[in-house]
């Protein structure tokens, strides 16, 4: 499996590209930014975008999903929940003085325990709120990609509309951590880390 984590945006949001090593599909996961720097990044490595997947709803991770779907044609999916928040990118983005573009209606929404494919790979959708109401985890054999659910230390903030401090640490609880200590976890924000090591070491949520 081919990972690729682009760090994209004035926000800095990671951007992942998932891919097969045997047919070259892949997805993009949270194309927040700096859609020239993703295409590329899928050119040097010879893959072809079957699916845009957004973790949730946020400017920082879905602004690109237009221009990303425009060179590939890819289908986007998002959760049911935060799919609402995709024609409202221009106004919340504006907030920040930021210029985004508004997202494309989603081709497919997707929830808890729904799967994936492409290529040999299959994601598994773990719906994961708190953060916000529709966002989702997406994970494959030790690798788990969790938007900004979970960090490096820390966790998604709670203060934007939609989010709770007690669903979300039910999320990373309940959901994430039984996903086995070995796990690695790909946040939406920062450094990789480890559920072994948020288990032991994150004072918000660790057990």
């Amino acid at each position: 499996m081919i990972i690729k984590k682009l760090a994209v945006g004035p926000i800095q949001a990671n951007c992942f590209i998932v891919g097969c090593d045997q047919t070259k599909e892949a997805v993009v996961i949270d194309p927040g930014g700096d859609a020239d720097r993703i295409l590329m990044a899928l050119a040097e490595s010879k893959l072809t975008v079957k699916y845009i997947l957004n973790t949730h709803g946020h400017f920082d991770h879905v602004s690109e999903n237009k221009k990303i779907k425009d060179v590939t044609g890819a289908d986007i999916l998002i959760h049911e929940l935060d799919k609402p928040m995709l024609d409202q990118l221009e106004m919340s983005a504006s907030m920040f003085g930021l210029n985004v573009e508004n997202s494309p209606p989603p081709d497919k929404t997707v929830d808890d325990g729904d799967t994936i494919s492409f290529g040999s790979v299959t994601l598994k959708v773990i719906h994961t709120p708190g953060h916000s109401p529709g966002g989702v985890s997406f994970y494959t054999d030790g690798h788990a990609f969790v938007g900004d659910t979970l960090f490096a230390g820390s966790v998604g903030r709670t203060d934007l509309p939609g989010g709770s401090m007690q669903t979300l640490v039910e999320s990373i609880q309940k959901k994430l951590f039984v996903l086995g200590d070995d796990v690695v976890v790909y946040c939406g924000h920062g450094p990789e880390t480890t559920i072994r090591d948020e288990k032991k070491y994150n004072p918000f949520v660790k057990l």
